[in-house]
């Protein structure tokens, strides 16, 4: 059994204990909480009181530097959630600080999830040949940032960054917290911003305020290749001289009509092709879920010697370094080179 421990107690750390119990060979022992509070979890008030394998950081961006550096003082494997510092300052010092530990993980998640994994996988497979420019407006920041390099797959070169902020009215009737019922037009901020990676390798960032929970802005993600191009879930290609085809990407979802398995993602196809096959079967979980408990189980299995590294702190460190920046050009109006950082050569 693989144990581990939250640092946090927030809906973030709510999330990797109650999703620790769905996974055979790994335990949450509990929460690191700085007050005592009631939690369905045991509760330490420091990593002093407890032994786990590998501890999960879920705390507010600020704080979360000097948790992830306490592990690392204890020879603890770290799993960050996002991001690992809030600013450029505060990436670099983390850096120098536990880099070499080889320690540090990040909880990036989005390429697990179900859609994503499968997009990954048919790109992957050459599917539209080499991709050369990926286009994401659903999430944000290092999100979106992590899904852009995924894709693509660069590594941690500088990048060139060029942005721009629009505000225009937009209602919002939804948020996290549920239903506004409000149908007035409010300003909404839209930063669009492109990457240049070099080598005829972009992306386009495009994200409006909310946009997660607004659902009168569509999701959309186009990665663009050599031989053809997948939007969202649909795939254009040269499939032989002459011959330019288009596949839909299907999503096997039991529990419709008189399917009484229980509602949950089963598999995503490409024509005869399994892209992904869901690996958490009879816990109804949702594509979030799956994906946190995909990571989970990743980080169990490298602390183990079993696995590959999850989510490298230098790939966090790159995703939030470029999302920065991104900020930074759109703020200033004018261009960003991102580099060269500490953690270029990791």
């Amino acid at each position: 059994m693989t144990s581990f421990v939250v640092v946090g107690a927030g809906w973030r750390a709510e999330m990797f204990w109650r999703l620790a119990d769905g996974l055979p060979g790994v335990e949450c022992l509990g929460a690191v909480v700085r007050s005592p509070r009631d939690l369905p979890v045991p509760t330490f008030a420091s990593l002093d009181e407890v032994r786990p394998d590998f501890v999960v950081t879920a705390v507010s961006w600020g704080p979360n530097p000097e948790v992830i550096r306490d592990a690392v003082r204890r020879g603890l494997p770290v799993l960050s959630e996002t991001p690992p510092a809030p600013d450029l300052a505060g990436l670099r010092e983390l850096w120098a600080a536990v880099g070499d530990s080889g320690l540090v993980q990040v909880a990036e998640q989005y390429l697990l999830v179900p859609a994503h994994a499968a997009r990954l996988a048919a790109v992957r497979d050459q599917v539209i040949g080499t991709p050369t420019q990926v286009q994401v407006s659903s999430t944000h920041q290092y999100h979106a940032v992590s899904l852009i390099r995924g894709f693509l797959g660069v590594g941690h070169d500088p990048v060139t960054v060029r942005a721009t902020r629009t505000t225009a009215p937009l209602v919002n009737p939804l948020t996290r917290d549920g239903w506004t019922d409000d149908p007035e037009p409010r300003p909404a901020t839209t930063v669009l911003a492109t990457l240049d990676f070099g080598a005829g390798r972009s992306g386009l960032y495009d994200f409006t305020d909310n946009q997660w929970h607004n659902q009168l802005r569509f999701r959309r993600i186009v990665v663009r290749g050599t031989h053809g191009e997948l939007r969202d879930d649909e795939v254009v290609r040269l499939a032989a001289p002459r011959t330019v085809v288009r596949t839909p990407l299907v999503r096997r979802q039991t529990g419709y009509d008189l399917d009484l398995d229980g509602f949950e993602t089963d598999t995503i196809t490409l024509g005869s092709q399994v892209l992904f096959r869901n690996p958490l079967l009879g816990h109804r979980y949702s594509d979030e879920e799956i994906a946190i408990s995909t990571q989970l189980g990743q980080m169990a299995a490298w602390v183990r010697g079993e696995g590959p590294p999850p989510y490298p702190l230098a790939d966090g460190l790159q995703d939030h370094r470029i999302a920065l920046a991104i900020g930074e050009a759109a703020d200033t109006d004018r261009t960003v080179v991102t580099g060269p950082e500490p953690w270029h050569a990791g």
